[in-house]
């Protein structure tokens, strides 16, 4: 929590219980369902929580706007974004339905309204969004052809819809041609030497009907 503090100084106090609350129940839920590794569990708040809200360092979500995390896993980076931003709904969606449960039963320990979760390819998910984000669940060109057409026409925000990736390491020929891709360095928000191969990538997408 100390991490959270010291980069995120303004949180409410019920989002400091929150919070807090999610390292007891990813311990107890990974007992039942491994959805975090032993190394990272330990490191939760490090490699899951903070790693999650660097997109906030990017990207602020304003109320009514609507965002989907694709291959969330136990929730990542879905969760720590829905107590950072109540006011924004958060669509949370995997094909495996065990990491779905844990994200389900997470939302429900912490009593987050702002989650809703889908047990199925994003492909198959109906609506559009202001902003589409994940963990490197797939290159950019697979991850965008899961994605299209689920864009929303109006931007709700300065920067343009699209998507919000969190990766590491050398994205020079994933990004090749998309020349309009923007790279923000996490190590220029954060301190720790986790961060320091660590980007957001954002992408603006055009509406499809």
């Amino acid at each position: 929590m100390d991490l959270l503090n010291k980069y995120f100084p303004d949180l409410t106090e019920d989002q400091i219980s929150k919070f807090e609350k999610l390292e007891e129940l990813y311990k107890d839920w990974n007992l039942k369902i491994n959805v975090v590794s032993r190394k990272d569990i330990d490191e939760l708040y490090l490699r899951h929580v903070l790693h999650s809200l660097g997109i906030a360092k990017v990207q602020s979500f304003k109320p009514g706007s609507k965002i989907l995390d694709v291959g969330t896993g136990g929730g990542f980076p879905g969760i720590p974004l829905a107590i950072l931003f109540p006011e924004s709904e958060f669509h949370l969606v995997d094909s495996i339905g065990k990491k779905i449960k844990v994200v389900d039963e997470v939302s429900e320990g912490l009593g987050l309204q702002n989650i809703k979760t889908f047990n199925e390819r994003v492909e198959d998910l109906s609506g559009n969004y202001d902003f589409i984000m994940s963990r490197a669940v797939a290159v950019m060109p697979t991850f965008v052809r899961w994605v299209k057409g689920k864009i929303a026409k109006e931007s709700k925000h300065d920067r343009k819809n699209g998507i919000l990736y969190l990766k590491g390491g050398d994205l020079s020929e994933e990004l090749k041609d998309y020349r309009n891709a923007k790279i923000f360095e996490l190590s220029d928000y954060f301190e720790e030497e986790f961060f320091d191969t660590k980007k957001v990538v954002y992408l603006p997408l055009k509406y499809k009907p």
